[in-house]
């Protein structure tokens, strides 16, 4: 046998013992570098720079990240933001979608704001996850086609309850809807105690009120 052959037969050997080892451990091989992670770094790198920066109505990091989380979670692909403010849930709703394969669809009122968070998801590599639109939800979110399975609602809040009844139509059967700056039950906050209320009172909504950041209720539906 040649030298060359034997040399082959044992790198052969050596790459079985490796599989081997692999598949014993319930290991997978190690992660490949690529586009994601570009995208992941260039996200945290972001998030970290613009941390305590976010004012103007825009979500606290424990609940952006809880946002990112249920989206991961559940695998979904079609959300919906109703205030959009200067982007930074929607980063964090984007950058999950990102890892989903889906889109957001949020709106805003604001022409500054609108503005502020365009350059945002553009800073933070997401553009291409975001559809971005300025104008009246009052107006645009009764005219939307949907289907959605995640809804994040964080505009004006006397009106979550018309959000809600234009929108829930339109969410699928296991897709989540998220109510920003909602109380437990019980304390009063101008009126949304009341909201939380017809919440609880839906038979197909099963929701729960997370009390971490500025509070959140999280409504998953259901086919009763």
């Amino acid at each position: 046998m040649t030298g060359r052959c034997i040399e082959r037969r044992g790198l052969l050997k050596l790459i079985l013992v490796v599989l081997t080892a692999i598949a014993v451990s319930g290991a997978g091989p190690p992660a490949l570098v690529g586009p994601r992670q570009d995208l992941d770094r260039r996200v945290r790198a972001f998030l970290d720079a613009n941390s305590g920066r976010w004012r103007d109505l825009n979500v606290p990091v424990v609940d952006g990240q809880t946002l990112h989380d249920i989206i991961i979670k559940n695998r979904y692909t079609r959300a919906l933001e109703i205030g959009t403010s200067t982007g930074h849930s929607g980063v964090w709703i984007a950058w999950a979608l990102a890892k989903t394969g889906g889109t957001l669809v949020t709106i805003e009122i604001d022409e500054r704001r609108h503005r502020q968070a365009v350059a945002n998801f553009e800073a933070a590599g997401l553009s291409s996850f975001v559809d971005a639109r300025l104008g009246d939800a009052h107006v645009l979110v009764p005219a939307l086609a949907g289907p959605f399975d995640f809804v994040f609602s964080d505009a004006d809040k006397d009106w979550y309850r018309n959000y809600l009844t234009a929108v829930l139509p339109k969410l699928e059967v296991g897709g989540c809807y998220v109510t920003h700056n909602v109380p437990a039950r019980g304390v009063q906050r101008g009126g949304r105690d009341e909201y939380v209320d017809y919440l609880l009172g839906l038979p197909n909504l099963e929701t729960t009120i997370d009390t971490r950041g500025a509070g959140m209720s999280i409504s998953y539906k259901r086919s009763r």
